[in-house]
């Protein structure tokens, strides 16, 4: 891989976990773990972990199998994006503004 490539992306910026019950998770990431809640809507919440988003998505959304996602920063996504095909790599979607936050 160019050098160019290992800097296209910066950090991990979010994870996402697929839960099923969201208002028992929101609970228990919150109320158990003392994770602080930044923002939730009816099918999200989003928590600070250390300076790490973590994201808890209602697997009712879709037909989706995932049970987590990694969310990685960049300061150009269509120039990493281009990058990462000219790489090989595979998109089943362009990428897109899910919830638009502080950073």
């Amino acid at each position: 891989m160019s050098p160019q490539a290992a800097t296209c992306v910066s950090s991990i910026g979010q994870v996402s976990i697929s839960v099923k019950q969201l208002p028992r998770a929101i609970r228990f990431y919150r109320d158990a773990l003392g994770l602080r809640l930044l923002s939730e809507t009816a099918e999200m919440a989003f928590f600070d972990c250390g300076g790490m988003r973590l994201m808890l998505g209602s697997s009712t959304l879709g037909d989706a199998t995932y049970s987590s996602i990694v969310y990685y920063n960049t300061t150009d996504i269509q120039g990493t994006v281009d990058l990462l095909k000219s790489h090989g790599v595979q998109f089943d979607a362009p990428p897109r503004l899910v919830v638009r936050m502080q950073d």
